[in-house]
């Protein structure tokens, strides 16, 4: 059987001769079809835990975004955002499916690892899907520690205050950061009537608040406050010790998060009166493939740019060959 390692002596003959080979970018890269996936993201100091205490000890808003596979992962980082979210909205605005609570634990790990690849910098948090942490307390740190392990995820956020107490307890127990979340609960919008505003009586602003209050105490990071009246959103973060990270619930909380299919328009279905569109990719895009469409049918493209040359005396002697063969 013929060996295959190399010495020290060979490894320094065949450096140079690859180097030589690679030596132009171009060429390499008009080689393939898609350019191979590099490593390089960005010269952002990595953002921890510890830097988002760091923000909230010095009031400084968190920002937080949605992303849910390697591109958005890497443009997250790229655009400066704190603390990277692979939501469960991403079962609806990526996968189709009509609500967050049909995604199941396997897919959104296959997310989870995608946007790992893309957002080196930012605090990378994962949603523990509806069914994965509910049935008890060590069924969600199996299922968070899987986040961990297999999914590259930094810390999990789970839906729900004062019954889940334990379950974050134990959570943390292991070593896991968790990101608590209360308001509006998208993964119960069937017990909740649907994708309603919380908080809007004076018995639900103190549900809510007694909510936040509990996963503090159980050794949440932070939490998110969902679909809340401004006022309510606003006493509750002066009430905690930890930052609070808004959607839906008014300027006063310590950092703010949206879903980035929401905020630049590619989301057709519905837009939440709570998000701005900074973007309105949906037309844009369309756009573009319809133009494509018109030119690829009309032969406009590829066009000369478009295509790989060949050398005038290689192309002279492809085509004398063919001539000899008709």
């Amino acid at each position: 059987m013929p060996s295959f390692q190399l010495s020290t002596l060979s490894l320094r003959t065949l450096l140079p001769q690859l180097g030589k080979s690679c030596a132009s970018k171009h060429s390499l890269l008009r080689a393939y079809s898609s350019v191979p996936i590099t490593t390089e993201n960005t010269a952002r100091p990595k953002v921890t835990i510890n830097t988002i205490k760091k923000l909230y000890a010095a009031n400084k808003p968190i920002t937080m975004l949605t992303a849910q596979d390697y591109p958005t992962g890497l443009l997250a980082d790229k655009g400066g955002i704190d603390m990277t979210l692979v939501g469960d909205s991403l079962a609806m605005v990526a996968l189709g499916y009509d609500s967050t609570t049909e995604i199941t634990v396997d897919e959104m790990l296959h997310h989870s690892r995608a946007v790992a690849r893309g957002a080196k910098a930012s605090f990378r948090v994962c949603d523990l899907p509806f069914g994965s942490y509910e049935v008890s307390p060590e069924l969600a740190v199996q299922n968070a520690l899987r986040f961990v392990k297999e999914g590259n995820a930094e810390a999990v956020k789970l839906e729900g205050g004062v019954e889940l107490k334990e379950t974050i307890k134990r959570i943390t127990s292991v070593g896991i950061p968790v990101l608590g979340h209360v308001g509006l609960t998208p993964q119960r919008h069937n017990a909740l009537g649907g994708f309603r505003v919380q908080g809007k009586t004076m018995d639900q602003a103190l549900s809510v608040l007694e909510d936040a209050l509990a996963v503090q105490e159980a050794g949440c990071f932070a939490v998110v406050l969902e679909a809340i009246p401004e006022p309510v959103a606003t006493h509750i973060t002066q009430q905690l010790s930890i930052p609070t990270i808004g959607i839906g619930s008014g300027n006063g909380c310590s950092g703010q998060v949206l879903v980035l299919n929401d905020m630049i328009g590619v989301f057709d279905r519905f837009t939440p009166r709570f998000c701005k569109k900074y973007l309105n990719l949906d037309q844009t895009i369309t756009a573009a493939i319809s133009e494509y469409c018109d030119e690829v049918r009309s032969r406009k493209f590829p066009s000369q740019e478009h295509c790989y040359p060949m050398k005038k005396d290689e192309e002279g002697k492809f085509l004398e060959y063919i001539k000899r063969q008709e």
